[in-house]
């Protein structure tokens, strides 16, 4: 009995020092990386508007835009989308320290400046939001949007433009845009952005631009703010100051599902306080020519304390394009948890609605 009182003792210390080492063993925190050496990818990047109120959150939209930097070759980056509302307040002259503290021009000069650590490295596209137009929220459509992110800013960005739409004053604008992009695969791409709620003008002369016979052979990416809810639904009508816009419901009716060639729909716009599937949505239907388009809107700018908290946790998604040239695949990460040791656990989001595949036709 004695010695098989010592058997099973020596059993139990074994299985316990076998269950601490294995902790001790457990994986490491793995960076971003491809999982083909082939792949290129694409960073979407959620509203920065909460980052740049905020004196104090625009070093979180230095690190996400560093980080993007330093990630260009090891992710080979071949494009950058910020789905818009880049800064809370347009024209903003007195911020009252609550809703936010750094003026309009202050917010715009951060947004601004914090995309600068791409210029001249990486093309991208930033889509104008709600937020970005009027005092604080579209109360008229003029925006600040030219002065900060003139034609020139990125000259690589600058390289790929190939039409120009006309804004509300009957100005050629980036707020309305198209960008054309081959893949290191050979696909040929074109990023259309269009303007929050889009006028039926402008819609029109998207449909018209998409439709010339040399962009047949191209997938059209559409980038805009206002489309999907967060039950993947498009977006019927909401309530701003404006009577000449369309939402997503309008958008897809009279320019997605029309079109032959539209097969990725990025947006932003919505949000819940600290709840991540307020944040985000994905559908799929079929255009006219029966191609999948492929629907998705990613945010964060309440994660990380609500509507005035952090900003937005430091969250974006990277796209891995496979050279196969039709899977993609989806992951999110946090560069701000990353960068310390004490909170790289936190730097993924692995649940089936954060890193997920899906195929282009």
């Amino acid at each position: 009995m004695r010695n098989l009182y010592f058997i099973r003792l020596i059993a139990v210390v074994f299985i316990a020092f076998s269950s601490i080492a294995g902790r001790a063993q457990a994986p490491s925190f793995q960076p971003p990386a491809l999982s083909n050496p082939d792949s290129w990818s694409l960073v979407l990047l959620p509203d920065p508007q909460s980052y740049v109120k905020f004196e104090r959150n625009q070093g979180i939209l230095e690190l996400m835009t560093g980080w993007i930097s330093e990630q260009i070759e090891p992710l080979n980056i071949g494009m950058v989308l910020c789905t818009g509302d880049l800064v809370e307040h347009n024209d903003w002259l007195n911020p009252n320290g609550t809703q936010g503290n750094q003026a309009g021009k202050e917010q715009w000069e951060a947004v601004a400046g914090a995309f600068s650590r791409l210029d001249g490295k990486v093309p991208y596209i930033a889509a104008t939001g709600n937020h970005d137009y009027g005092v604080k929220s579209i109360e008229y459509r003029r925006t600040n949007y030219n002065h900060y992110f003139p034609v020139d800013k990125n000259p690589l960005s600058q390289r790929l433009l190939r039409d120009a739409g006309i804004d509300n004053e009957g100005y050629p604008s980036l707020t309305n845009a198209t960008y054309e992009f081959m893949s290191p695969h050979g696909r040929k791409f074109l990023f259309m952005v269009l303007e929050f709620a889009p006028r039926d003008t402008v819609l029109r002369w998207a449909l018209k631009t998409i439709n010339e016979e040399k962009y047949a052979e191209h997938t059209v990416v559409l980038l805009t703010h206002s489309y999907l809810n967060s039950d993947s639904e498009h977006i019927v009508k909401e309530g701003y100051p404006i009577t000449d816009g369309n939402y997503g419901a309008a958008v897809w009716e009279k320019l997605v599902k029309p079109s032959k060639n539209i097969q990725l729909v990025f947006s932003g716009h919505i949000g819940k306080p600290d709840d991540i599937l307020g944040h985000i949505g994905f559908r799929t239907d079929t255009n006219a020519a029966g191609k999948r388009v492929q629907q998705m809107v990613f945010n964060a700018q309440a994660l990380g304390g609500g509507w005035h908290g952090n900003g937005g946790d430091g969250w974006l998604r990277y796209l891995e394009f496979l050279p196969d040239g039709k899977t993609i695949k989806v992951r999110t990460f946090s560069p701000l948890f990353a960068i310390s040791p004490a909170t790289r656990q936190l730097a993924w989001r692995t649940a089936e609605y954060d890193q997920f595949m899906f195929e282009l036709d």
